[in-house]
């Protein structure tokens, strides 16, 4: 059963007419057509009794069918009013919807007044659960697509370390990294390449900029790219120069916390659990109060997705789930390290995707 066949099947069971599915991320989960529609209407009605169909811009619909969508494909030009062409398509298929699921957390406002407008008074229900609950297991595809993902990572940080040298600037290193993954056939990141050095590495969500490298800097790189449609997402913090002892004793306890929380995944835990494993290691080592952030986050089509890995998420992990774990301890002004891998919950345990060393790498100048 396909995904189209799995929400209809979800829809009949709940009695709702319809589901709206707008999030670009969703579009293309439920019918491989990736694109990003900037302010115009993207979207695919699927229904419980009638056939679905796709709207995009006019101009998309080649790619649209190239994608593999079958099903009808409805195309808007910029001087249409595409609320009314959606609402037209949606009266020839089934007439007045009585019910119709959204996505919530995605639909802004002025497109949920435009859509009540355009389709007349009904009940608008929430489809963000479902479709995470949908989206938060892999199956065997998604799971060969992240793997090759996490593979371009891993050479990404291979590519940093060696850029690696005295007085080169985050920003050359970024370039460098970026440069080679073109390279590959990397056409896009998963989100803006950090390369952070120095204490600049002790900011969670630090910018990469113009500082130098220099001689006993930590480099903290965060980065992941997409890759037929999917994300990696990788940290790795390396010594460029021999480090002091307070840098070897901080990024030995984030791997501690991070082998930790790694050892502690298999189906039937929680996620509050796998960020406590980590939280422990660094609390009892008297640095809790710099580790400021939650273990981890789903991955899959978008970079960070259901679920969130934090102390009070008491959701069960099953087999399938692909998701990020990434302690760190950020002592402001002095020390900064970070360690994130990408895994896949098996039925007895954990696939790491991410496979570039983690143990302390001392670049030498």
């Amino acid at each position: 059963m396909n995904k189209v066949n799995q929400l209809e099947s979800y829809l009949n069971e709940l009695g709702i007419d319809a589901a709206f599915i707008t999030n670009p991320d969703n579009v293309f989960y439920f019918s491989g057509f990736k694109s990003n529609p900037h302010e115009r209407l993207l979207g695919v009605m699927v229904f419980k009794d009638a056939e679905p169909f796709l709207i995009c811009p006019q101009m998309e619909i080649p790619d649209a069918k190239n994608a593999g969508w079958e099903s009808d494909i409805i195309g808007h030009a910029d001087t249409d009013n595409s609320m009314a062409i959606l609402a037209a398509a949606v009266a020839k298929r089934t007439g007045r919807l009585n019910k119709i699921a959204i996505e919530k957390s995605h639909m802004t406002v002025e497109r949920h007044d435009a859509l009540t407008e355009a389709l007349g008074d009904l009940e608008i229900l929430a489809l963000d659960n479902r479709i995470n609950a949908m989206r938060v297991i892999k199956d065997e595809h998604e799971l060969q697509i992240l793997r090759e993902a996490a593979e371009l990572a891993d050479y990404a940080i291979e590519v940093g370390a060696k850029t690696l040298k005295e007085g080169i600037t985050e920003i050359e290193v970024m370039t460098q990294i970026e440069l080679a993954l073109k390279k590959r056939g990397v056409t896009h990141m998963s989100f803006d390449t950090t390369v952070l050095s120095g204490p600049k590495a002790a900011s969670p969500h630090g910018k990469t900029g113009d500082r130098k490298i220099q001689k006993g800097d930590f480099v903290l790189f965060d980065l992941g790219v997409v890759h037929k449609g999917y994300c990696s997402d990788i940290t790795r913090t390396l010594a460029f120069g021999e480090p002091n002892d307070e840098q070897i004793e901080v990024y030995n306890l984030v791997l501690q916390a991070e082998l930790a929380s790694l050892e502690a995944v298999k189906p039937g835990v929680t996620a509050a659990e796998l960020d406590q494993a980590a939280r422990n290691v660094i609390e009892d080592a008297g640095y809790g109060e710099f580790f400021t952030h939650r273990l981890g986050h789903g991955l899959g089509i978008s970079v960070h997705e259901f679920p969130s890995l934090h102390g009070s998420n008491n959701l069960i992990i099953e087999s399938g789930m692909v998701f990020t774990l990434e302690p760190g301890v950020y002592v402001p002004g002095k020390v900064g390290v970070r360690i994130e891998d990408d895994v896949a919950v098996t039925d007895t345990g954990v696939e790491v995707l991410t496979k570039y060393p983690k143990e302390l790498q001392i670049i030498q100048p």
